[in-house]
């Protein structure tokens, strides 16, 4: 492979050209060769290192993570139970935000069960129980018959 332009580079790993510069800048790309004219030369480490960082953005890694993760792959001696660990604390984060958004669901759907969407706004469920000051999981969990909510979720009293 030839060597590439910045804006060559970009195209072929459908980023911009402000991108690979930021990468650059945080230090995620290393700066490139210079051709005798001056001109910045990316090679395909550059190519499969944007591609690395690309694909990790994709799983929800944060720009931290992927230096980390970058430095491990550029250290052969180093093990992987440090690229595993890494990995599965985003996994922990994931699940967490995925349960978030479970109960987020359970709380619309409860609130969207409950208003018969017509009529005036006074008396409206949905708009009573965002101005409630209890907390809107426990609106729609106190409410819920559904056997999906766990226990442990559940207000009692």
């Amino acid at each position: 492979m030839n060597t590439l332009t910045r804006g060559q580079l970009a195209r072929l790993c459908k980023v911009g050209a402000e991108a690979i510069r930021f990468y650059e800048r945080q230090g995620l790309l290393p700066p490139p060769a210079r051709s005798a004219s001056g001109y910045r030369r990316y090679t395909q480490d550059a190519v499969d290192r944007i591609n690395f960082i690309c694909r990790a953005k994709q799983l929800g890694f944060n720009l931290k993570e992927i230096r980390e993760l970058l430095e491990l792959q550029d250290d052969p001696h180093r093990d992987r139970s440090d690229v595993k660990a890494i990995t599965e604390s985003k996994l922990a984060e994931i699940s967490g935000k995925i349960r978030d958004l479970e109960s987020m669901r359970t709380v619309l759907n409860g609130l969207v069960a409950e208003c018969s969407g017509s009529g005036p706004i006074a008396g409206c469920p949905i708009i009573d129980a965002l101005a409630r000051d209890m907390p809107l999981a426990m609106t729609a969990i106190n409410r819920s018959d559904d056997d999906t909510v766990p226990s442990s979720v559940r207000r009692r009293g």
